[in-house]
């Protein structure tokens, strides 16, 4: 297997013709002039028909990793999707960009799928949805047999591992298409994905010698904050009003929840709507169209409203409540923002939301618990670290950050409600695991510290030590959180299978004073000022530099009627970043409009012209 992390010049130029016939793609049908990181990599791997496994953080651009080649290859791409919205979405757009794609699931009545099956048979459909359970069914198998298949990409692949955090049995049956299609290559993407993962992921769909292309996890436009929740609806409406008439979601952990925040931030005047899984289909379906087409600014959701959006304005996204893992939460917050420019993720969490989750977890009887429960701490971890948030996502998923202060997170932006004396505290904790010759977990330690007499402390004579009682003004709740953050900077580390804690020559040094930690308030809330959302000060600017924002509004009005008109969601016109370069250049003529991201022939013929005269008008008045 072959890990790459980025393209080098000297590919690029070997593979000139690929790169020329992809390049011209992506410009003639989705109207780009440039390939995000990796995509030409993974691009080429289906024009060499070599197997792939890619891995890009949501908003990177995978779904154009096998969409673009598709329009180059003779033969049909087929696409294994987990949700009949996504497939739609996906179908809208790229029939929207002049692509001919269909999807074959539930809903598709009988004479569609013959017209589907007339289209594939007379060579004219280039792409074909289909879940993972209907794909292989022996008819399917069987009618894939005689078709030319160009190559089988693999949505959403975590799902096939059971090590990964949304693991579908159905997914493991993928493995027959290798069998019926043994000369097609196979691609496979995700956007979380550890390295196990990864290769689980390689082995259960039988890959041959898989490329493994992994982008960077690090998503440097959105701002990570995590708050502990107090007045919660309060703290989610101020993060709503940063943002007035922008699309947001904001996931709870329960359907009760879900019902009682959409009713309130109805009831306040804002176009919510709630979305779980014990709602009515139609209900669902509704919402999540009139969210999709920009009806309604706000969906307030479980984790049931996941992969089935596909919409690049997503401004902000406000978790309510801790998620179960790291995995869960890079992948919901990472609906925001996935055009690129600037967006917010707030997470609130308490203490509630761990024993919440825990229970959940020991209940549901699943072979899975161990692992689990693992990902539960360390997202519990995540939420109680005083560490750059965007280092702590990227860490996790076994890459590092390649530069210091990420400027967008609550740590680096210095909004943290930090205690005032952190080394002498610090020093407190690191001598008594050294009193404890380093041989002990971090409850125990705690607990020294907190002047326990509990009869083991007391039975090991550790009730002498000169470090026992050291703490004893703070909760072994808040020694403990002051400990997991000493671990998360790397000052501690935990060994074995019994998480014994050791200092790290980092810590050394801090216990001799040459270096200080970022220690966390045991406080409810913080009253500091809250600063915009951005990646520093400059981050909105950036985005918004040179953009007419009354054309920019204007824009956006027109776009949500033409896909009313069209019956699409509104970014399938064009998302965010189209309508900011457009008020940004002002392009009064069809010549000058090409030049705006994202305008490809077809939405050029289709949309140019009545855009080209909103600016127009725009610009007489």
């Amino acid at each position: 297997m072959h890990l790459s992390m980025d393209i080098q010049a000297a590919d690029i130029q070997a593979a000139a013709p690929s790169h020329d016939r992809l390049a011209s793609a992506l410009k003639k049908y989705w109207g780009y002039d440039h390939f995000r990181p990796l995509q030409f990599q993974a691009m080429s791997c289906v024009l060499e028909g070599r197997d792939s496994v890619v891995v890009l953080p949501t908003g990177g651009g995978k779904s154009l990793c096998y969409q673009v080649p598709s329009v180059c290859l003779d033969g049909l791409t087929i696409v294994v999707s987990p949700l009949i919205s996504l497939m739609k979405d996906q179908v809208d757009a790229l029939t929207d960009c002049g692509v001919a794609a269909a999807c074959i699931h539930s809903l598709v009545g009988t004479d569609e799928k013959r017209r589907i099956a007339a289209d594939i048979r007379a060579g004219t459909l280039q792409l074909l949805y289909c879940a993972p359970e209907r794909v292989v069914q022996p008819r399917m198998l069987e009618f894939l047999e005689s078709t030319q298949i160009a190559q089988i990409a693999i949505d959403e692949a975590h799902c096939i591992s059971s090590w990964g955090h949304d693991f579908r049995p159905e997914y493991r049956q993928l493995r027959r298409l290798k069998a019926v299609c043994p000369n097609v290559s196979f691609h496979a993407y995700t956007a979380t994905a550890t390295e196990q993962v990864r290769h689980d992921v390689a082995t259960q769909l039988g890959l041959v010698e898989p490329e493994m292309l992994v982008g960077s996890f690090d998503r440097p436009n959105l701002v990570y904050r995590v708050k502990r929740r107090h007045q919660r609806m309060d703290q989610i409406r101020t993060v709503i009003d940063r943002h007035p008439g922008a699309s947001g979601i904001v996931y709870c952990i329960s359907r009760k929840e879900v019902e009682n925040t959409a009713t309130a931030l109805t009831a306040a005047g804002y176009r919510a709507r709630p979305y779980h899984a014990g709602m009515d289909d139609e209900d669902r379906r509704r919402f999540q169209e009139q969210f999709a087409r920009d009806e309604i600014d706000i969906i307030v959701a479980t984790v049931a409203f996941g992969m089935g959006i596909d919409k690049s304005n997503v401004r902000y996204v406000i978790h309510s409540g801790m998620p179960k893992s790291l995995e869960q939460y890079q992948q919901e917050s990472g609906r925001a923002g996935r055009d690129g420019l600037e967006a917010e993720c707030l997470l609130l969490q308490s203490g509630n939301d761990y024993t919440l989750w825990r229970r959940m977890i020991e209940q549901s009887e699943s072979t899975a618990e161990e692992g689990a429960l693992r990902a539960l701490q360390m997202m519990a971890d995540f939420c109680q670290g005083a560490v750059c948030r965007h280092r702590a996502i990227v860490q996790h998923f076994g890459q590092e950050l390649q530069h210091d202060g990420c400027g967008a997170c609550d740590v680096c932006l210095g909004e943290l409600d930090l205690i005032s004396d952190p080394l002498v505290t610090a020093q407190k904790i690191l001598s008594c695991v050294v009193r404890l010759k380093q041989r002990y977990g971090a409850d125990y330690t705690a607990k020294v510290l907190s002047g326990s007499t509990e009869q083991r402390i007391v039975a090991a004579g550790h009730h002498g030590l000169s470090t026992w009682g050291l703490l004893s003004s703070e909760s072994i709740r808040t020694i403990r959180d002051w400990t997991e953050q000493l671990v998360g900077q790397g000052y501690l580390e935990k060994m074995g299978d019994y998480h014994i804690l050791n200092l790290t020559e980092v810590g050394w040094k801090l216990l001799r004073g040459e270096v200080t930690p970022r220690l966390l308030k045991p406080t409810e809330i913080s009253h500091r000022r809250e600063r915009r959302a951005g990646s520093g000060e400059n981050r909105e600017i950036d985005d918004w530099e040179g953009v007419d924002r009354k054309l920019f509004d204007s824009l956006r009005k027109l776009r949500r009627a033409l896909a009313a008109e069209h019956g699409v969601p509104a970014y399938i016109v064009f998302g965010d970043r189209a309508l900011r370069d457009m008020a940004r250049l002002q392009p009064t003529t069809l010549g000058a409009f090409c030049q705006v991201s994202g305008v490809g022939e077809k939405k050029l013929a289709e949309y140019g012209e009545v855009f080209v005269q909103s600016i127009r008008e725009h610009l007489e008045s």
